[in-house]
């Protein structure tokens, strides 16, 4: 157990490593460029992250799901009006353009092995917080009326996360929106168009 201080060093490290990270990319990141950051010696680095780089990429790799989480906010968790849908719409398509071609995320995920139980559970856990957010907000819409009863939430958020990735994608090969702003325009078309009709 980390005590408050050690917990703040080892949160300045990934920082740093996250940082470095997004200026240089994974591949040219040292021990020693995270160090030099952080203002950590190398005993400190492998004292909070024993195995080594691996570990330390596995933690940026938390603190950049988390960021997808946090740069949402808090649009994400006021989804209660057609106007805070087209907020957060906004948000997460400037969220996107910022990044542009690049993906710390997935560039991280890569290098640990997109196939390893650890990389599986980062992904995992942001996509299951994603997918809960999304469908608070879906059913606050149907509760107040604004969405009919025949859309399934689980469902309806599942298949907007999957929309916003195929567009992120894209962006990622032609640093375009279009899609992304698209696949988000159609499903929230397709929310309205499932209101109930005025008796």
């Amino acid at each position: 157990m980390l005590t408050k201080k050690g917990a703040a060093t080892r949160r300045r490290i990934v920082d740093a490593a996250a940082t470095e990270i997004r200026e240089r990319g994974v591949a040219n990141v040292t021990l020693e460029d995270v160090g030099r950051r952080s203002g950590t010696g190398k005993s400190q680095l492998f004292h909070y992250f024993p195995e080594g780089k691996e570990e330390l990429l596995l933690a940026v790799a938390r603190r950049e799901a988390e960021r997808v989480i946090e740069d949402q906010q808090p649009q994400l968790g006021s989804l209660t009006s057609w106007a805070a849908w087209g907020r957060w719409r906004d948000v997460v398509v400037e969220r996107y353009r910022r990044q542009g071609v690049h993906c710390p995320l997935g560039v991280l995920i890569t290098e640990i092995g997109r196939h390893t139980p650890a990389a599986q559970a980062v992904t995992r856990q942001l996509l299951d917080q994603w997918q809960a957010q999304l469908r608070l907000g879906i059913e606050q819409m149907r509760e107040s009326g604004r969405i009919g009863p025949a859309i399934d939430p689980d469902r309806a958020a599942a298949a907007l996360i999957a929309a916003i990735q195929g567009g992120v994608t894209i962006l990622m090969s032609t640093n375009s929106a279009e899609h992304l702003e698209a696949a988000l325009d159609l499903f929230l078309d397709h929310l309205r168009t499932a209101a109930p009709a005025p008796s």
